[in-house]
C-alpha cells in the first residue's frame, strides 16, 4: 500500500464513526439497559476499522465476531454464541460472559465478562442478526475485488486458502438473514 492510500485508510474510519455516532443519537436501549450497535457487512468491508473508531467514541465494549466464529466453518455457531453468551444475558439483566475462539487450538478458551457501559459495538459477520436485542445495524458496502485485496492484505497466507470457505457461509448467512436490508445506515467503504 502506499503512502495516500495509507493515509486515507486511516482517515476513513475517524470521519465516518463521527457520522455514526451523530445517527446513534436517537436509539433506546435495546438489550436491558444497555445500547447495542452492530457493524456489519462482508469479509474486507471495513468494519473492524469502524467498529473499533466508533467503540472509543461511544466509550464502548466491541466485541468482535472473530473471537467468536468456531473456526472457518463457525460462523453460524458464533452468531448462536453472541445472542446465548452476550446479548440474551443482557436483555435479562445477566452478567455476559463470552468465550474466545483459539484458532490455533481449535476450540473456545478463555472467558469474558462485557464490561458495563451505556453502548455495546458488536463487529463482524452476523452481528447484526439478532435484531431483537439491536439498537442499530450499520452495513458497510465493498466491491468483492476490493474487500479480497482487504482481508488478504490484512491477514495474507493465513486467509488466503479460506477465503472461498468463509464466502460461501457469508452467501448463505446473507440468504436466510437480510441484514442488509434492515441496516439503519448504509455506508459505501
Amino acid at each position: 500500500m502506499n503512502q495516500k492510500s495509507r493515509a486515507e485508510c486511516d482517515r476513513w474510519p475517524t470521519a465516518v464513526a463521527d457520522r455514526v455516532v451523530a445517527w446513534t443519537g436517537g436509539h433506546r436501549p435495546s438489550a436491558g439497559g444497555r445500547r447495542v450497535l452492530a457493524v456489519e457487512g462482508r469479509s474486507g468491508s471495513g468494519k473492524s476499522s469502524l467498529a473499533g473508531a466508533v467503540a472509543d467514541r461511544l466509550g464502548a465494549p466491541l466485541i468482535r465476531m472473530d473471537d467468536l466464529y468456531a473456526g472457518w466453518d463457525g460462523l453460524s455457531q458464533g452468531v448462536v454464541a453472541l445472542r446465548d453468551w452476550v446479548l440474551r444475558p443482557l436483555a435479562e439483566g445477566r452478567p455476559a460472559i463470552w468465550r474466545r475462539w483459539d484458532w490455533a487450538a481449535g476450540e473456545y478458551a478463555e472467558e469474558h465478562p462485557v464490561p458495563d457501559a451505556d453502548w455495546l459495538v458488536v463487529e463482524g459477520v452476523g452481528a447484526g442478526a439478532h435484531r431483537a436485542y439491536l439498537s442499530g445495524v450499520v452495513w458497510l458496502n465493498s466491491p468483492a475485488a476490493v474487500r479480497k485485496r482487504r482481508a488478504l492484505d490484512r491477514d495474507g497466507e493465513t486467509y488466503e486458502p479460506h477465503w472461498d470457505r468463509w464466502a460461501r457461509q457469508e452467501d448463505a448467512f446473507y440468504a436466510a438473514e437480510p441484514v442488509r436490508e434492515r441496516a439503519g445506515l448504509v455506508i459505501d467503504n
